[in-house]
């Protein structure tokens, strides 16, 4: 089966009232048409941009319907399905399944340290449990849990639907090691803005990024480059996008992402708490930034 996802995957956000307390849907389908038409290869909601773990449940669903039905087959979906305990997990892996997603992505989130042994049950019961392809995800920074290379193609080799990784330690060495014990047969993508170009050289087959909802044109642009053998136009188009790159990592994704969508035209509300919005300060810095690439433009 040829693998659909590739190029930029275009992370959503998920919008809320002024006063965080209710989901505000219809900035959420705006927020997904402006991706698809802006050029994203496909969209994946309900990640660490889209706040899904400071969901409730039924808030959980309702996201993950809604987003599949927006979205409706125009490009891809892959919906993250992380949650604490396995069973949440299945769960909501099914429920993707169920509204037609096409992939769901796994993060093994925990409070207790995870061993090696409960990682890998943890993807064999949710990789049990439905019949489309799993994104395995490793991001120490959000999970508390840094699966080793060896690790991950375990799980690949014994749990059939674990057919991708996606990387976001922020270690290009990882993607090195994943392309060589991997044979070249796992197809890895990149989850560390900062490191989109170094990613793509060294042979990912996708970058997942919030980035798309701000400067959709010079993260494909980049992507083309890579992919036409331009190594000089390539590295001209990321150092131009570092700067914003860095800043939306380090100030928070949610944050800095909705803040950025505000001065679009996109209002799409604040971070739920405990999280804060985008200060003055850093929203000036955002609008400098936006300023500067469109002006280079």
């Amino acid at each position: 089966m040829t693998n659909p996802f590739h190029g930029i995957i275009g992370y959503t956000i998920t919008p809320f009232s002024a006063d965080g307390e209710q989901l505000d849907l219809p900035a959420l389908g705006q927020s997904i048409d402006r991706l698809i038409a802006d050029g994203a290869h496909a969209i994946a909601p309900l990640g660490s941009t889209g706040e899904g773990a400071y969901l409730s449940d039924s808030e959980w669903r309702q996201v993950a319907q809604y987003s599949l039905e927006r979205i409706a087959k125009r490009v891809p979906s892959i919906v993250s399905v992380s949650d604490l305990t396995t069973a949440g997990a299945v769960r909501r892996a099914r429920f993707a399944q169920q509204h037609g997603a096409d992939a769901v992505m796994v993060l093994p989130a925990a409070y207790w340290k995870l061993s090696e042994a409960e990682i890998l049950q943890h993807y064999r019961a949710i990789g049990a449990a439905i019949d489309i392809p799993i994104m395995l995800y490793n991001n120490p920074a959000t999970s508390g849990t840094d699966m080793p290379v060896e690790l991950i193609l375990r799980i690949v080799r014994e749990v059939d639907n674990v057919t991708m990784v996606k990387e976001s330690t922020g270690d290009i060495q990882r993607m090195h090691k994943l392309q060589l014990l991997g044979e070249g047969q796992v197809p890895f993508y990149n989850g560390c803005n900062p490191l989109a170009l170094e990613a793509f050289v060294a042979g990912a087959t996708g970058w997942c990024t919030a980035a798309a909802n701000l400067i959709p044109e010079l993260n494909l642009r980049l992507y083309q480059a890579v992919q036409s053998g331009e190594l000089e136009q390539a590295k001209a188009l990321f150092y131009r996008q570092l700067p914003l790159l860095d800043f939306i990592l380090k100030g928070g994704l949610p944050a800095t992402i909705k803040a950025g969508l505000g001065m679009t035209g996109l209002p799409v509300g604040e971070p739920r708490r405990p999280v804060f919005g985008l200060d003055e300060s850093g929203r000036s810095t955002l609008k400098a930034l936006l300023d500067t690439l469109r002006n280079l433009d």
